[in-house]
Formats: C-alpha cells, structure tokens, sequence
C-alpha cells in the first residue's frame, strides 16, 4: 500500500468503500470497510491525500483523518456527480470522488472544527422549529377551512381563525373538528415557546460573536441574519467578493455556446438559508431587477 498518493471514501452509516490510486492515477486498491474499521486502517497507513465528498458527517472523518497525519480534501457533491459512471453504485461513486480530486480547477470546502458545527447547529434547530411552527399553521388553517372558516394571514389572522373555531356552533364546526384545530394550536404555542428560548441563546452568542456584530452594523442585516453568515461561511476560503457572491448562488446562472452568450437568473448555488435571508433583509424598495426584467433563460 505504499504506492498509493490518494484515497478516495465513499462514506455511509456503516460500510465505506475505499478507492486507492497510484501516481498514475491507475486504481491500485478496492475495498469495503466496516465504520468501525476505518481508522485502524489509516493509522497503519502512510500519509496520503484523503478524499472524501463533503456533508455534514464527513468533517469528523476529516478531523480524525488530519489528526493522523493524512491530507483531507471535501469535495462538494455538485462537482463530483459529473464523473460518475453509466451504472451508479459504491465503488462507482468512489472513483468518481478519486477523478474529481484529481482536477486541479476544482476547489474544496475547508474542514470545520467540531467547535464551529456545534455553534451552527443551534441555528439549524431554530429553522426546523419555526418550519413545523409553520405546518401546523397551513394545517390549522387547511381544516378550519374544511369547515368554511376562514381568516387573514399573519399571526393576528391566526389567532382570529382560533377564535372564530373556538366559538363557533357545534353544528357549524363539530366538537371534533375544535377538538383537532386546538390541538394543533396548543403545539404551535409550544414550538413558539421553545423557539423564543432559542432566540435568546442566539442572541447571546451574537453579543460574543465580533464578526456577527460587525455585520449587523450593515443596513437591513439582523442579529439572526449576521451569526447565519459568521458561523456558516469562512471569508478565507474566497480568493474575492465576486466569488463569495458566486458561492452563494447570486451570480446569473449562463448556458452559453456558439459564440452567444445567453445568461438567465441567479443560479441558486450554496446554501438556500444564507440566500433567502438575504432576500428578507432586503428592502422593500430596493431595485433589484425582478424576473420579468432579466433575460430569458436559455432552457438548458
């Protein structure tokens, strides 16, 4: 196993499978390892450039592979699926994660620490409460309206409808149709409460947070909105603006050839969250072109 220069890993809940190469780029090992298995393995190995497509789960492969002494590389999925073969399947998508390291124009993402995840994560449990918050509104209001009670959006419009069904006629709502629409009410209250809870463990890490309280200094940017951008983006990993700008999927997404350039919309690259708290925060008499005034897509 010394002629091996990288390996690449298919990781998954308990199998990995493992693709090794030589300076030829010739496969030279093919396996499956327990998940148990693989760290034993690496440590009896010499040095060599790990790669490994990029998710939630392999930044800790990449830190326990960099604490042995071997070169990690976390390729985005987008930049990998273009190499996989006719037939997808383990050792498939392992070599295809091989042949992407091995591109020289294609960048990777920078392992986080388990300090960073661990701050972010906070923020992801507040985007899973204020969406379940949301479900059990659309369904509060999906059966009222079954029983032809309506009301207006927003919270106030939440809290009339509640009304509205509480004090309703039996014959016009029956008892276990309020009994269902308060039963959702009661757990949309107890998302609220926890999240309010959440909101202020936020807040704390924001006053903490230097980064976090310089961009909110910027116009339109909130507390919630400034700790998303200092906990989930690394300004380093840009070489400029443009490219952070690119990264994040506000570039126009172009499809062009023959000589003719055809650009559409933005491509909506990189993380959906950051992207739609730009477009809250952003004012409402901003004159960001709409899609009626930008260039036909090209349909491809």
């Amino acid at each position: 196993m010394t002629d091996i220069t990288r390996l690449a890993i298919d990781t998954s809940k308990s199998v990995f499978t493992l693709h090794g190469v030589d300076v030829a780029g010739r496969a030279i090992l093919r396996r499956n390892l327990r998940r148990r298995e693989l760290l034993s393995f690496f440590e009896r190995l010499a040095p060599v450039e790990v790669a490994l497509e990029a998710c939630g789960g392999s930044h800790y492969w990449g830190r326990a592979l960099l604490a042995l002494g071997h070169r990690v590389r976390l390729i985005p999925p987008q930049y990998v699926k273009p190499f996989v073969k006719r037939n997808k399947n383990d050792h498939n998508d392992t070599e295809a994660i091989s042949v992407a390291a091995a591109q020289p124009s294609i960048g990777s993402v920078p392992v986080k620490s388990a300090e960073q995840q661990a701050a972010a994560m906070l923020l992801s449990v507040r985007e899973l409460l204020v969406r379940q918050r949301t479900q059990l509104a659309n369904a509060m209001r999906g059966h009222a309206a079954e029983m032809g009670v309506v009301a207006p959006l927003g919270e106030k419009g939440l809290r009339e409808l509640q009304a509205e069904v509480a004090a309703a006629d039996d014959a016009a709502v029956p008892a276990a149709a309020k009994q269902a629409i308060a039963l959702l009410g009661r757990e949309a209250e107890r998302l609220e409460v926890r999240r309010a809870a959440i909101d202020a463990m936020l807040m704390q890490q924001h006053k903490t947070n230097p980064v976090s309280r310089r961009l909110a200094a910027i116009p339109e940017i909130g507390p919630i909105g400034a700790l998303n951008f200092a906990l989930r983006v690394d300004p380093g990993q840009f070489a400029s603006a443009r490219r952070r700008a690119g990264w994040l999927g506000l570039g126009r997404r172009e499809c062009s050839g023959a000589g003719k350039q055809r650009v559409g919309g933005i491509s909506r690259a990189g993380d959906e969250r950051l992207r739609q708290l730009l477009v809250l925060g952003r004012p409402r008499s901003s004159s960001m072109p709409s899609r009626g005034g930008q260039p036909p897509r090209s349909g491809c």
